[in-house]
């Protein structure tokens, strides 16, 4: 069965676009398309997608309804995943969307759906209960932190904080030893670290590794 995606994007251009991208994809399907916050509950409601591709901003505030329909998702239909799209890079709107928990929720920055893997493997993601934080965030979170401010991200070694940053963005093992130059056993031992650092190390039923970068994205939000 193909993973079935409810598009919510009032640019009724970007959307025809997304949707073409999203159709062209092998085990992906377009059910669904709205262009306010509204019509995409009706969607959601009688379609039952598996993945909700949600704009940040829609009718009819255009302020934050991506986030408060990923928040009603949460608590009327918890297994519907949901993707933001978003023109933002700061931590805090990222933040606000993982803040209630991780599973099944992604955040990308608009100008990345222009890359057609980054956005239909944001969606496998999602539907697979997982989540996707997009590089761009990170790099702006790595850009603007304030030295001076102490956090428990100052109990991690330098090459933890490297492991962290690459481990932000959606690397796994293997490509963060590529990069680095270790083994992925040493790779391991590093986010152990880190997540034990960090305070989650025996955080249950949870994307640890994600909430180990929501921590380094809060701390330094």
């Amino acid at each position: 069965m193909p993973i079935r995606v409810v598009l919510a994007e009032d640019d009724v251009l970007l959307r025809k676009g997304l949707a073409q991208l999203i159709d062209a994809e092998p085990g992906l399907e377009v059910a669904g398309e709205a262009a306010d916050l509204s019509t995409a509950l009706e969607q959601i409601n009688t379609l039952r997608p598996d993945v909700v591709v949600t704009d940040i901003r829609m009718p009819p505030m255009k302020k934050d309804e991506g986030i408060r329909l990923a928040a009603l998702l949460r608590e009327q239909h918890p297994s519907i995943g949901v993707v933001v799209l978003s023109q933002h890079k700061e931590p805090a709107y990222a933040y606000a969307l993982f803040e209630h928990g991780v599973a099944g929720r992604g955040y990308l920055i608009k100008e990345r759906v222009a890359e057609v893997r980054d956005l239909t493997d944001a969606v496998r993601q999602v539907a697979a209960g997982l989540s996707v934080v997009d590089p761009a965030v990170v790099e702006t979170m790595v850009r603007t932190r304030s030295s001076g401010k102490r956090s428990a991200l100052d109990a991690l070694t330098p090459r933890e904080l490297e492991v962290l940053s690459h481990m932000a963005q959606g690397k796994n093992n293997a490509a963060i030893g590529k990069v680095l130059g270790l083994t992925e056993g040493a790779v391991q031992k590093n986010t152990n670290a880190i997540f034990a650092k960090l305070g989650i190390a025996e955080e249950r039923d949870i994307n640890k590794r994600v909430r180990a970068v929501l921590l380094f994205l809060d701390q330094d939000g």
